[in-house]
């Protein structure tokens, strides 16, 4: 069985990327798992806080959960052409300690994709998440792209993928992401 981890960037309650993560969770191919996490409960990172207290045990359960999976989703919001605060906060609280940065992040997997309202999708958060993934130790899969632009028109009422096209891309994304973790563990 592998086991994924999927991250949203947004704390919306309507997020186009956790519905993305959701609808992903539905079309996974057999022997495949999906854990969906939100960034609720990640506070600011402070550096004198974490000294005083350590980090905050919505980071430690993050860490653990990127660290015990097989493979890790990005599912980013674009804001303001980058990566939303919001996400970056939270990747940078689980690098905390330096120490940490391998046992976390070292030699992870990482599937980037996003929705967006806007007409070019997440192209220009998604690229911003290289340096960072590569200051970690970590390997972006860039088997394939997950973009989903006009995000509003693609999502029913119920955050259901509403086009056949839209969906059918998912599928094949997820199909090859697992493909490509199944063979490196080979």
């Amino acid at each position: 069985m592998i086991r994924l981890l999927g991250i949203s960037g947004s704390l919306r309650a309507g997020s186009f990327n956790t519905a993305l993560l959701r609808n992903a969770a539905e079309l996974l191919p057999q022997g495949v798992s999906l854990d969906i996490r939100t960034l609720h409960g990640i506070p600011l990172y402070d550096a004198d806080a974490e000294a005083a207290h350590g980090p905050p045990e919505a980071v430690v359960d993050l860490k653990d959960a990127i660290a015990s999976a097989d493979g890790v989703i990005f599912a980013t919001p674009e804001y303001n052409n980058g990566i939303p605060g919001v996400f970056k906060n939270a990747i940078d609280w689980a690098s905390r300690p330096p120490g940490d940065i391998a046992r976390v992040f070292g030699g992870r997997h990482i599937a980037i994709l996003g929705a967006s309202p806007g007409g070019f999708g997440t192209v220009l958060a998604q690229n911003h998440w290289l340096p960072v993934l590569r200051t970690l130790g970590a390997t972006l899969w860039t088997g394939g792209r997950m973009l989903v632009p006009r995000a509003s028109g693609v999502f029913d009422t119920t955050g259901a993928i509403s086009d056949p096209a839209v969906r059918d891309q998912l599928q094949v994304f997820l199909a090859g992401y697992a493909a490509f973790l199944r063979q490196k563990d080979d």
